[in-house]
């Protein structure tokens, strides 16, 4: 069953909750639709009676506590690829379809995290570090090829991510909701309920999931003593994916060699957190998914989307409210663990 709302009788209300950032380019949008700005203060007052809400400030938590009792706007759009913040039981109760962003961050990522599996494997961020010391220090590194990648979260970013890796030589596998073989991104699948066995030989940990509730603190004190002591822990999906205490010991204690880490529990990371003076650790402040002409790109999905609204055609990149995940345009289910 296809996941549409019903077109409206003339142009929608669409309510845009802008950030610090206002998005660019909204000629189009503005032409199929009567748009208001708000920042988080006003949408409260913005939503009882809108069609349509774009979730421009995809960081925002307002939406919980603004959302009407009554039901809000028809149809949410949110401009990222992970939805958590828009599943709270108002929404998810209720008739409202929610869209995402998924596709544009997909090989941007998979581009980081090749650039980050590189950076540990030549010691790149020691490189650059003794430089701005002056210092000529030879070492030998690592190589990739042949080296085991487990990517947990088999959505399009985790496919994505599979095959940067397996082009640049890593054995790569995945972990998922369902157990398949011959998978033509990651070879192999294996259920997400097996992850502190499949933590045990993997070179790269890479964390590419949703955050929900069964995957909120997943890498926790025992999945890291799972891990190998020369492993890395690559997180690009959630900072809720990972126990940041729990991580920092595990840093701390060698019991893992290293961690990249892009997204965390509080952000922006405090700047009394250990994390930002760990050599083995590379912080970087929610940006792998950010390349130029992204925020362009945003915009034009959901200028097409709202096209699609209107003409009453099926709209891209629903997601299953209750799920957390995203289906087909279609509507079809897809894997639990897909961000994206």
């Amino acid at each position: 069953m296809e996941h549409v709302p019903p077109a409206p009788g003339g142009p929608p209300d669409v309510v845009v909750l802008t950030g610090d950032v206002p998005p660019p380019g909204m000629a189009a949008v503005e032409r199929l639709g009567r748009v208001r700005y708000v920042r988080e203060p006003e949408l409260a007052d913005a939503l009882p009676g809108a069609d349509v809400l774009f979730m421009w400030d995809f960081l925002s938590d307002a939406l919980a506590d603004a959302w009407p009792s009554g039901g809000g706007p028809g149809w949410v759009h949110i401009a990222s690829a992970g939805v958590d913040r828009l599943l709270f039981p108002g929404l998810v109760e209720g008739d409202a379809v929610v869209t995402n962003s998924r596709g544009v961050f997909d090989e941007p990522i998979a581009e980081y995290v090749l650039g980050l599996v590189l950076a540990f494997a030549k010691d790149l961020h020691t490189t650059v570090r003794l430089q701005g010391e002056r210092r000529w220090r030879h070492r030998e590194t690592e190589g990739i090829t042949g080296a085991r990648a487990l990517v947990v979260g088999t959505g399009p970013i985790g496919r994505a991510i599979a095959r940067r890796l397996s082009a640049a030589g890593l054995a790569v596998s995945g972990a998922g909701r369902t157990a398949r073989d011959a998978d033509p991104d990651f070879g192999a699948v294996r259920p997400v309920d097996r992850l502190d066995e499949l933590l045990t030989t993997a070179d790269y940990v890479i964390l590419a999931a949703p955050l929900t509730p069964q995957t909120r603190g997943m890498i926790d004190t025992a999945a890291l003593d799972r891990m190998r002591p020369s492993a890395r822990l690559v997180n690009v999906g959630r900072g809720a994916l990972v126990a940041e205490a729990d991580l920092v010991k595990a840093l701390l204690d060698g019991r893992i060699a290293g961690a990249a880490l892009d997204v965390f529990e509080d952000e922006p990371l405090p700047s009394s957190s250990p994390l930002w003076d760990m050599p083995n650790v590379i912080v970087s402040p929610h940006m792998s998914g950010d390349v130029a002409g992204w925020r362009d790109e945003l915009v034009r999905l959901f200028a097409d989307n709202l096209g699609r609204y209107v003409s009453g055609r099926p709209l891209r990149n629903v997601v299953d409210k209750r799920l957390g995940y995203v289906g087909s345009q279609a509507g079809a289910h897809a894997g639990a663990f897909q961000r994206g």
